[in-house]
């Protein structure tokens, strides 16, 4: 068997053993990581597809690099400061 690593380091097959034999018990749910982005606001949150023209874009990338935000937190907060909304 070709040596499977994880993070880098490499894996035996008894470690494997060890994690096959978790899994066959069974994990509590409660313990497990979420996946998944986390909720935005009240609710689940929508998309909403919006056109830009290039300059726009351009400025709107610009402006999220410089606040260290990604493009959509600076929509979103653009939109909540221009509706006034928290």
């Amino acid at each position: 068997m070709a040596e499977e690593t994880v993070a880098g380091e490499p894996v035996s097959e008894t470690q494997i053993e060890v994690w096959a034999n978790e899994a066959e018990h069974g994990y509590p749910v409660e313990q497990l990581r979420r996946r998944g982005r986390p909720a935005k606001g009240a609710g689940a949150a929508g998309v909403v597809p919006v056109r830009m023209d290039a300059v726009l874009l351009e400025a709107l990338d610009e402006f999220a690099a410089s606040h260290a935000v990604s493009r959509s937190e600076a929509i979103r907060d653009a939109v909540r400061r221009y509706i006034d909304v928290a």
